[in-house]
């Protein structure tokens, strides 16, 4: 494999086995086939510090019809909105401007700038999900972006004043090809906000469950800085976010338009200083992922043991990952539940853990409930703090394996 940026040959990083699309929810008659399983292996650039697994499937497999749906996450939608009310205040976005967000998903963000009276369109590839945004009256094509339909839409709503891509830069494996096509859509003068889960973050905390199929690249600053120059768009700020375990916030804009910000210097620096603008900085990630797992598994067995029962909450593709990693079967894991209704009635991919409405833990009451979107934890502490009214605890595997406070 040679990395997707200059072509250089990759050092192995982890090696997370092999196991199915983490979106590949199994419905209950295909519980008796085979499924399609690849390795999960993550490498290194060591020219330019790109983390990135082989493209062994297409985004066309994935996202054609998709199990997540961004406005189930009240958090999610919050942060959302947040994020336009600033934009248009900082950009000064009115009737005159564009919006355009790369996969834009149920709407969840673009809803907030139709509300504003801001022009905006959204570029969706999902259609399941893309037909939810237009439900919401949010302007919405059904397409994968490529440089094609970016010219397209330049030549038929202008340029962008911004251009958004929420957790979409690591999802995509032409990634020199996307990033030309979002710097058609951008205005000489606009501004390009990327977010992605900071690389830093994965490798110092042992964040291995950001790790999956469709995440073909993880990035730290560096790295992006060095991708999005391949289509003359320079890196000028840099904003750290809690979101997903510990985002950033690239703000990108043509080159002749801007210099970097003090904000990148920083976080630059932050980087060097964790050992992540060298090669060796990455061979932390190995011990911590493996500690993980050894301490998840070393608690679900001794909750077994006392005889104590133990479901899930969230079936989020990161916990796929995570269950299939740790070998985390129903005899560990009696089931899980989500707030999306697409998901209830099936089961894990691989692991073949049956997912369930909400409901199901109330009237249960388990003794432990495993929480596998950690990232989510100051939402869902809240939202969960009654399963201690029946003596059940509340557990997060990740960054290390805790108990919630639930008094």
């Amino acid at each position: 494999m040679i990395c997707r940026v200059c072509e250089s040959t990759l050092v192995s990083v982890l090696d997370l086995g092999s196991c199915p699309p983490c979106e590949k929810f199994l419905t209950a008659d295909e519980l008796d086939e085979a499924e399609v399983n690849y390795p999960l292996h993550l490498r290194l650039c060591p020219e330019c510090l790109l983390l990135q697994i082989p493209a062994l499937i297409t985004p066309e497999d994935t996202f054609t019809e998709y199990a997540y749906f961004a406005a189930y996450s009240e958090s999610w939608v919050r942060h959302a909105k947040s994020f336009v009310d600033q934009a248009i205040t900082r950009f000064d976005l009115d009737a005159r401007s564009l919006v355009v967000e790369v996969a834009s998903n149920d709407g969840y963000l673009l809803q907030h700038v139709v509300a504003a009276g801001v022009p905006c369109l959204g570029i969706e590839p999902s259609v399941n999900v893309g037909a939810a945004a237009r439900a919401r009256e949010v302007p919405t094509v059904t397409a994968f972006l490529d440089e094609e339909l970016a010219g397209k839409i330049r030549a038929e709503h202008g340029p962008a004043n911004l251009v958004v891509a929420n957790n979409v830069y690591a999802h995509v494996p032409d990634l020199l090809g996307f990033t030309r096509s979002l710097r058609e859509l951008l205005a000489d003068d606009g501004w390009l906000s990327i977010e992605v889960h900071h690389a830093l973050n994965l490798v110092r905390l042992g964040q291995f469950d950001t790790i999956y199929h469709e995440h073909f690249q993880y990035y730290t600053v560096l790295s992006a800085q060095r991708a999005l120059a391949t289509a003359g768009l320079s890196v000028v700020d840099v904003e750290h976010l809690t979101t997903h375990g510990g985002s950033i916030r690239i703000w990108a804009r043509p080159d002749a338009v801007a210099l970097p910000g003090r904000r990148v210097a920083a976080a630059l620096a932050q980087e060097a200083a964790a050992g992540l603008h060298q090669v060796d900085g990455y061979a932390q990630l190995r011990p911590r992922t493996e500690a993980v797992r050894h301490d998840l598994l070393r608690f679900l067995l001794d909750q077994r043991a006392a005889g104590k029962r133990v479901v899930g909450y969230g079936a989020p593709g990161k916990g796929n990952t995570l269950l299939n990693y740790c070998g985390i079967r129903t005899d560990l894991l009696e089931y899980t539940v989500d707030r999306n209704p697409y998901k209830h009635g099936r089961f894990t991919p691989g692991t073949r853990i049956p997912i369930h409405p909400p409901e199901r833990i109330e009237a249960d009451e388990p003794d432990v409930v495993l929480v596998l979107p950690w990232n989510l934890e100051t939402e869902l502490t809240a939202q969960l703090r009654h399963i201690g009214d029946w003596g059940g605890e509340l557990v997060y595997p990740l960054p290390t394996l805790r108990r919630a406070e639930l008094s």
